[in-house]
């Protein structure tokens, strides 16, 4: 566990857990949940001792901004980010009564969390990619393909594709992720669902891709989720923030090498100079590399949506 107070590494509430994940700390409020993302990060699949400061709320306000910019273009089972008024208001109180308990919500959940409607999720993450990176560069110097997708020859790392490409996964908790199949369509039962959310995860990227680099970022890449909410497909969990896409620094971008980016990859690297062997337990993080990240989130933030995190 972190020793800064000002970390938090799993939220404690007396409320029915829905679900635990990576980064998030889910609880059933009846027919709404409340997702608290904490200050933990996760890298090569494994939770790190140490959290992020700020990172929690980075998260939560940045998909707030952009469930909001993009409710035209698909709705989202965003109710809101709780504020103030909702820890001295009713509607969390009431919640302890799901526990049998009275109890004052904490002031910690104030703009790291948010209240989002239910929904039957997609059994699928739905990936777009608009430049050749990360494990798609590694797949193509190997294959000459993208999942089934086959590409140009000799083309470079980080370079832009003509059109962005849909490389939808699979979505597990006991396995890695991996491109979906055929097969796979068709097991998880979403042969009717995968091309809407095809035509709308591409609307989602373009869309945000052009805002993003009015304001001098890249979106090489993203995943999106979707679920059900009244019969129509919502986007669900959380959208465009450092932990679910690839954001690059524009005036740095430059073809055939990796990019200077606002996400974690301070602590990637560090990590895979450290000699770590990737498996549990990973190592303490030196406190550079939690400000430099924390750094990182904070100024993507503040970048994309004109508002300052306090630091």
């Amino acid at each position: 566990m972190s020793g800064d107070p000002a970390v938090l590494m799993q939220a404690d509430l007396p409320l029915p857990v829905f679900q635990r994940g990576k980064v998030r700390d889910v609880y059933d409020l009846g027919d709404r949940l409340l997702i608290v993302s904490t200050d933990r990060i996760s890298a090569f699949d494994v939770v790190l001792p140490c959290g992020i400061p700020g990172k929690g709320e980075v998260l939560t306000r940045l998909a707030a901004f952009w469930f909001e910019k993009t409710d035209h273009i698909v709705p989202n089972h965003m109710v809101r980010v709780v504020e103030k008024s909702d820890i001295e208001g009713p509607i969390l109180k009431a919640a302890g009564q799901l526990s049998g308990r009275e109890w004052d919500p904490p002031e910690y959940l104030i703009g790291r969390s948010m209240l989002v409607a239910k929904a039957d999720r997609v059994p699928v993450e739905s990936v777009v990619r608009g430049y050749l990176s990360g494990s798609a560069w590694e797949e193509y110097t190997a294959t000459g393909r993208v999942g089934e997708i086959r590409l140009p020859p000799e083309m470079k790392e980080s370079e832009e594709f003509l059109e962005p490409i849909f490389t939808p996964t699979t979505k597990s908790d006991i396995e890695h992720d991996r491109l979906l199949t055929d097969r796979d369509i068709k097991e998880l039962g979403v042969e009717s669902t995968i091309r809407e959310v095809e035509e709308k995860s591409m609307l989602l990227y373009r869309y945000t891709r052009d805002y993003a680099r009015e304001k001098g970022i890249i979106i090489a890449d993203t995943k999106f989720e979707f679920g059900f909410i009244d019969g129509r497909l919502a986007l669900i969990d959380e959208l465009l923030t450092p932990d679910s896409s690839r954001f690059w620094e524009a005036s740095q971008y430059e073809v055939g090498r990796s990019q200077p980016s606002f996400d974690k990859q301070p602590v990637r690297d560090w990590l895979a100079r450290s000699g770590w062997d990737r498996k549990p337990p990973a190592p303490m993080l030196p406190q550079e590399v939690i400000d430099q990240t924390s750094n990182k989130y904070r100024e993507v933030y503040r970048r994309l949506t004109g508002s300052v995190l306090g630091g």
